[in-house]
């Protein structure tokens, strides 16, 4: 039987709610877990591995997970943001962490705007540099949506089969 671990990092529950909508559409065998709790990856057929953006990258305990990923660990990212959907700065934080997998055989990849915590805006504000952003974030205030969160669960069911799991 072919198993499958959805693994994530999550500070604001939006990363931890993708994970679940992405954990309740796998007909396989499964676990979800936070990263913190993940011992050993071997195990896993398939490891669907998500995290928020933060400075726009990785943060360090999702990026130090993604670098311990075995040799041609078959993966799929996906990350929250408060960015727009296919804005620069998720993209540029997919690149870093394609970047981090060099052992890993990525075949997938998601993004889905996600509720910034008010400090993290109130901070930036301040800096006129991120006024642009501040904008896009003040928008993403009630996401993930319903939508999004079947979005993630579309994308796990194509990874699945990309993958070539018989579940």
């Amino acid at each position: 039987m072919k198993k499958v671990l959805v693994a994530y990092y999550s500070q604001t529950g939006n990363t931890e709610k993708v994970a679940q909508a992405i954990y309740d559409a796998i007909p396989c065998e499964k676990e979800i877990k936070n990263m913190d709790e993940i011992e050993e990856v071997r195990e896993y057929d398939l490891i669907f591995c998500g995290f928020p953006v933060q400075a726009h990258s990785v943060p360090l305990k999702a990026g130090a997970f993604i670098k311990q990923l075995s040799k041609d660990q078959r993966t799929a990212f996906f990350s929250t943001h408060g960015s727009l959907r296919g804005g620069q700065f998720p993209k540029q934080a997919i690149e870093d962490a394609l970047g981090m997998a060099t052992r890993a055989t990525v075949i997938g990849t998601f993004c889905c705007r996600g509720k910034v915590r008010p400090e993290i805006i109130d901070a930036l504000a301040k800096q006129p540099a991120h006024e642009a952003w501040i904008d896009e974030a003040h928008g993403a205030h009630e996401h993930p949506t319903p939508a999004d969160l079947q979005d993630a669960a579309d994308f796990a069911g194509e990874i699945i089969r990309k993958a070539g799991l018989a579940c």
